[in-house]
């Protein structure tokens, strides 16, 4: 049995009183103003229906006021006693309480003060909160509170409600923008037979009824291309992928992101494309193109710029991997320059491609502001990657890094099946080696490429990560709703 505090001791028994009078959880109420409209209603308006948490109350003799909210919007109200009758006010001020639901009837006017107030004519009780809320939510030093209780969090902190209104704002913007030009958003497994898409090192659950061993989707990018392969020349999907990974304030094992594909580009298109595309949202959100980050600023405006990985690597590790350019001669510079880079798996375990990348995260990434273009990638780092017709020991593939973290991964996409099926046994070989994050044979995806491919390019973007920028949150949990946490012995 749970231990009550006294006030939810109190709340409890104000349960039967309610009753004796209405339904403590009435079925519905019906409303004619969201409370965001409802701060443009002018005033005189009568017959105002709306409904929400009351936040703040201030209970007098014979006029009490109380604001409600949700995540959009609040409202004040009055209710007085000459208004709602004797009985009805004695309800109220004996049975309300800050937290619970209210629905209100009545006119609009504006105090002396100048706040928008709805006169209530009538009012109905529309749920009780049976926990009081925190005096003092906002500011805790423990965020973890926060993460496990988002809910206390939303009601509590306009900081938390607008974070998450500018995830919901860009996620529509994004959508307004692929939709208006033609792209289609469609559905790809989350349970596949083979962890494809991306390096990475996935989840395996076990399916059941098929008495098989399944992987959590890593990334959608081979089924939308299956869908390329269909007919489709302009996909995308907003997709929730697992990667079971390290933990750190930039990446989550369960996140979301989008991937988006477009016949007959190359990557140099959609380089261009994903800044039209994110300067226009921007924008559009923002009314500027300069976002803050605490104390520093991010032009979006103008062209951006590119930069390579060996230009990179020589400029902060002092190191040309065109030189070093196997794993073996790779991983030996860097214990000779006495780097230290971090990796789930041990660096003699990793490919050459694999190796340039944690060695750039470590020395370089953190450097770079943006947004700039990361270019000429290893073509081993990138097998699903069109090899430069030039020079095909890298790929054409590009990342977009602002303010140090990865947003946007994109390249020119190998169409060729039969050099598709000789990367991936590349991969297989190295995954059979010790590398936990090389890609397995798709077998199924080469047969769809031997369809025939167009030329395709695409790129995926975190979404949680792109907010965190936006929105300069410190830990990527602050902009997932509800983050998963380790339980704790109250939730066993």
């Amino acid at each position: 049995m749970r231990e009550l505090s006294e006030q939810e001791i109190v709340r409890r028994g104000k349960i039967a009183d309610i009753r004796n009078v209405c339904n403590p959880y009435p079925e519905r109420y019906e409303v004619n103003y969201s409370l965001k409209e409802a701060k443009d209603i002018e005033d005189g308006t009568k017959n105002i229906r709306v409904a929400g948490r009351i936040s703040l109350m201030r209970k007098m003799g014979k006029l009490s006021f109380l604001t409600i909210r949700d995540i959009e919007g609040s409202i004040q109200i009055s209710i007085k006693v000459d208004m709602v009758g004797e009985d009805n006010y004695k309800f109220f001020k004996e049975n309300f309480d800050l937290g619970d639901f209210i629905g209100v009837e009545g006119e609009m006017f504006t105090t002396h003060t100048g706040e928008k107030t709805i006169r209530a004519d009538k009012f109905e009780f529309l749920g009780k909160a049976l926990k009081p809320l925190p005096e003092k939510f906002h500011g805790l030093t423990d965020l973890e509170a926060c993460y496990r209780q988002r809910y206390v969090d939303l009601i509590m902190n306009q900081e938390t409600r607008d974070r998450f209104l500018t995830r919901i704002r860009f996620i529509r913007e994004l959508r307004n923008y692929l939709d208006s030009l033609g792209y289609l958003e469609i559905e790809t497994p989350i349970l596949n037979n083979k962890a494809s898409g991306a390096t990475a090192r996935p989840f395996v659950a076990h399916h059941n009824a098929l008495d098989l061993d399944v992987y959590l989707r890593i990334a959608p990018e081979t089924y939308l291309k299956r869908a390329v392969v269909g007919g489709m020349p302009k996909v995308y999907e907003i997709a929730r992928c697992f990667r079971n990974e390290g933990m750190d304030p930039a990446h989550l094992q369960d996140f979301t992101m989008i991937e988006a594909y477009q016949a007959y580009f190359n990557y140099e298109d959609n380089m261009k494309f994903i800044q039209n595309m994110l300067q226009t949202i921007i924008m559009n959100m923002f009314g500027t193109l300069v976002i803050k980050f605490g104390d520093r600023e991010i032009d979006f405006s103008g062209e951006w710029n590119k930069v390579s990985f060996r230009e990179l690597l020589i400029k902060y590790a002092d190191i040309d991997i065109e030189i070093y350019n196997t794993k073996e001669k790779l991983l030996a510079k860097i214990i000779e320059n006495k780097i230290e880079v971090e990796s789930d798996v041990p660096l003699e375990n990793l490919g050459f491609g694999n190796l340039v990348d944690v060695l750039y995260k470590k020395v370089a990434r953190p450097n770079m502001l943006g947004p700039v273009y990361l270019t000429e990638h290893p073509t081993s780092l990138s097998p699903l990657a069109r090899s430069n017709d030039i020079r095909p020991e890298i790929s054409d593939r590009f990342q977009l890094v602002i303010n140090g973290a990865e947003i946007v991964n994109g390249y020119s996409e190998l169409v060729d099946p039969q050099e598709q099926e000789r990367r991936l046994l590349e991969q297989a070989e190295l995954k059979a080696s010790g590398d936990e994050e090389a890609m397995e044979m798709d077998y199924d995806y080469i047969t769809a490429m031997e369809y025939g491919m167009p030329p395709i390019s695409g790129w995926g973007m975190g979404i949680d990560r792109i907010v965190q920028l936006l929105t300069g949150s410190e830990s990527i949990r602050d902009v997932v709703l509800f983050p998963l946490m380790r339980p704790t012995d109250k939730d066993i």
